[in-house]
């Protein structure tokens, strides 16, 4: 670890918990990412046009890294269709668990909500555990 992944990793927590306070602060909403995806496919909402912005601009803000500077580094080995299935079971517990890291781990644990802590507690455990036994058994 060098210190620039430091700061930048400390740049980047500060950035998300700017927008999540902004977005609680003027919309009256968490940033859930799971959920303001969701937001955006029908049935449509009212409230489709914050939401759109949203993402574009967690789209656009790794371009914008790369413009000032940053590098981007991304080596995926993985197979295409092993990836496609782990997205649909992310989606589909996402929806399961009510919610996703950002919605739970970010603004729930700062709202000091128990479900929020209990879930981000189980997923964090389940990672743990997907990671140890893909690198250590499988």
């Amino acid at each position: 670890m060098t210190y620039i992944t430091v700061l930048s990793a400390f740049g980047g927590g500060i950035l998300i918990g700017l927008a999540a306070a902004v977005l609680l602060f003027f919309n009256n909403r968490v940033a859930g990412i799971s959920g303001i995806a969701a937001g955006i496919l029908p049935p449509w909402q009212d409230e489709t046009g914050w939401r759109l912005w949203f993402l574009i601009g967690l789209v656009f803000s790794a371009g914008l890294w790369r413009l000032f500077g940053g590098s981007i580094e991304v080596q995926i080995d993985t197979p295409l269709v092993v990836l496609g299935i782990s997205g649909l079971l992310v989606g589909y517990s996402t929806r399961l668990g009510g919610g996703c890291t950002s919605g739970h781990g970010i603004c729930g644990i700062a709202r000091l909500s128990g479900r929020s802590i209990v879930a981000t507690l189980v997923f964090m455990s389940a990672a743990g555990i997907t990671v140890f036994l893909v690198r250590h058994v499988v």
